[in-house]
């Protein structure tokens, strides 16, 4: 297919059951190698309600790629060579409170990270940067979300906590009384790295978590494949409506703090720069560091 000829700057990443943008009129389908290797699937570039759109699904097309193989370096890398400035996650997740049900919405503000085996930041080779991520996710993005949910009459919860387990299996009943008890509102598997690449890589990130069960929490009410499987189908349905909606809405200038994150971030004087990394790197230093620095 055609390759593009402008920078994308919205995309959507679709988790469990999204595997593709309803009414999205495809102009491209990218195959993009990176530095870290290859994105989870090609990334689908189109045109939905007037406005140029990507779309990658998380876990591949047909769903085969486990929550801790998702190569969350490669998919944001591939997002940003292509221009995106602004992802909408959509992440199949847990509930860990009462009153967040199953096929609710949840626009959670805070991240708490119990992954362990995946590669957490573009960094390191002899470049050093360390990146501000006390709100992991875009207000101004997330903000545009709970309100275009609630214009929907979609059962929203505006904040929270993810937390981010590292899977495939779903928790033990003692390991989510723990997170209950630490307050978390939501749990997931996909959310990290992927939240903390995008900051590195300057892109507004926000997410939508779909949720599918209590979590094994509630007695009678245990999570099960079957049930997660039935809640997932019913959710996309809602998932079509908010994408068609929000994408014309997302704002063309960005005033937040995701837009300059590496600003003040390398801590490497360029002098002592690994040239073999700053080439690899320039997609993200060029922009604060001549071409011709080491």
């Amino acid at each position: 297919m055609a390759k593009i000829k402008n920078p994308v700057k919205i995309a959507v990443i679709g988790g469990s059951g999204v595997y593709e943008i309803e009414k999205l009129k495809v102009i491209a389908e990218l195959d993009i190698r990176t530095p870290f290797g290859k994105p989870s699937d090609k990334i689908v570039v189109g045109e939905l309600a007037g406005k140029t759109c990507a779309f990658l699904p998380r876990h591949g097309r047909g769903h085969r790629i486990l929550p801790s193989e998702v190569n969350s370096r490669a998919n944001i890398w591939a997002l940003k060579s292509i221009g995106v400035e602004q992802i909408v996650s959509f992440s199949a997740c847990g509930s860990l409170r009462e009153e967040i049900a199953p096929r609710d919405f949840v626009i959670p503000d805070q991240l708490f990270d119990r992954t362990r085996e995946r590669p957490r930041t573009f960094f390191g080779e002899g470049i050093v940067g360390h990146v501000g991520f006390a709100n992991p996710y875009c207000p101004e993005l997330s903000q545009v979300l709970a309100a275009t949910c609630r214009d929907l009459e979609i059962n929203t919860h505006d904040g929270g906590t993810y937390v981010c387990i590292e899977g495939p299996m779903f928790s033990t009943k003692a390991e989510s009384k723990v997170f209950r008890d630490m307050g978390f509102s939501i749990i997931g598997m996909t959310n990290l790295p992927e939240a903390r690449l995008a900051r590195e890589a300057e892109i507004c990130y926000a997410t939508v978590g779909l949720v599918t069960d209590y979590d094994v929490w509630k007695e009678g009410e245990e999570v099960s494949v079957d049930k997660v499987i039935a809640n997932v189908r019913a959710n996309v349905e809602n998932v079509k409506r908010l994408i068609t909606k929000i994408i014309p809405q997302l704002p063309t200038e960005r005033k937040c703090e995701c837009r300059q994150a590496l600003q003040y971030a390398i801590q490497t004087d360029p002098k002592f720069f690994n040239p073999r990394t700053r080439k690899k790197l320039a997609l993200l230093l060029d922009k604060y560091y001549k071409k011709e620095n080491p």
